[in-house]
């Protein structure tokens, strides 16, 4: 009797050690990640062992791996990279504070000359890398590489949603700072205020035939503005999205369009806009110029011609999404018509 009693002892002080460890550890990533500028933890080979190396880790680690001597390589975009990474570690750390989701998960990066042995103990021979590392115990080198699961995200976005599938906890609204800042926006407000009178003066009163009074620069105006908007080109601007990129396989050559839903590349974008713009200009010249035309055979002639070019344009869509995010499109006839 006294020696269970002995054994069911030491059992849970050897449980309430390892509990007093784990909450050493958070206490620690806490404190680090409060003295962080920009929410990541840097860590060495030492750090990353002790924190990581746990028999039962309550904690789920994010880990970055960067390389100072590379980022001048502007190919690997280690510098966009890494802001998109504090952007969703900030943004995560802001949402969560002082909630359930606060010690969850960590955010951490690992430089290739601090941490050489660490590199190689995850098998890191490219950058740019990041490694995700699930709650509980394990070889380190187990742990997931985020970066070919999601389809190389390169947004904070995506990295977002990824780790929202990994530790089913939300991490809230990305806190991305916006293009032009208060200070820059007052000034530009206070100019257009002392300047309004005087431009308004030349246009309506002494303009005649300025620049705004040409309906044909309107026109292209409003068609750049239409293909701006549908390209995705605030999107590429947000996220510093590259017309193209390396590919993965044959750097020689390069990726315009990139399977997957995780990343869109400007060149994506401007191709569907070049195509959304060829319907709305074909529908323009027939609800404005064909209705004009008198003689029924060209009106029709031309008007087949012009369903058939939009046809073949939503279609080439179509089959862009769908190859792009396996979603599919099927058409079907109203009850009504069968």
């Amino acid at each position: 009797m006294g020696r269970g009693c002995a054994i069911a002892l030491a059992l849970v002080l050897f449980f309430l050690a390892i509990a007093i460890g784990e909450d050493d550890r958070v206490s620690d990533l806490l404190r680090r990640q409060a003295g962080s500028k920009d929410g990541i933890i840097e860590l060495d080979d030492t750090g990353i062992r002790h924190l990581a190396a746990s028999a039962n880790r309550p904690y789920a680690l994010l880990v970055f791996f960067d390389a100072h001597h590379l980022r001048e390589r502007s190919g690997l975009k280690l510098d966009e990279l890494r802001g998109e990474f504090s952007l969703l570690a900030r943004s995560y750390i802001k949402n969560n504070a002082g909630g359930s989701g606060e010690s969850k998960i960590f955010f951490c990066a690992l430089e290739f000359q601090r941490a050489q042995a660490s590199f190689a103990m995850f098998g890191v021979n490219a950058l740019p890398h990041a490694r995700f590392l699930a709650p509980g115990s394990g070889p380190l080198n187990a742990s997931e590489s985020m970066m070919e699961l999601n389809d190389m995200v390169r947004s904070a976005e995506g990295m977002a949603a990824y780790v929202e599938s990994k530790i089913r906890h939300k991490v809230g609204a990305i806190d991305r700072p916006p293009l032009v800042s208060r200070n820059q926006l007052l000034l530009v407000a206070a100019a257009a205020i002392v300047a309004a009178p005087y431009v308004l003066k030349k246009l309506l009163i002494e303009g005649k035939d300025t620049p705004f009074h040409n309906s044909k620069l309107w026109c292209v105006g409003a068609l750049l503005v239409y293909f701006f908007s549908v390209a995705g080109g605030m999107h590429n601007i947000i996220r510093k999205m590259p017309l193209f990129m390396p590919d993965r396989n044959d750097p020689s050559k390069i990726v315009a369009f990139y399977q997957g839903s995780g990343m869109q590349l400007g060149a994506e974008g401007f191709a569907v806009g070049f195509l959304y713009t060829v319907v709305g200009l074909v529908v323009a010249f027939i609800t404005h110029v064909l209705v004009r035309i008198k003689n029924k055979t060209t009106h029709r002639a031309i008007l087949l011609v012009g369903m058939g070019v939009c046809f073949l344009a939503v279609r080439w869509v179509v089959a862009l999404d769908h190859w792009k995010t396996g979603y599919e499109i099927h058409g079907y006839l109203p009850r009504g018509w069968l």
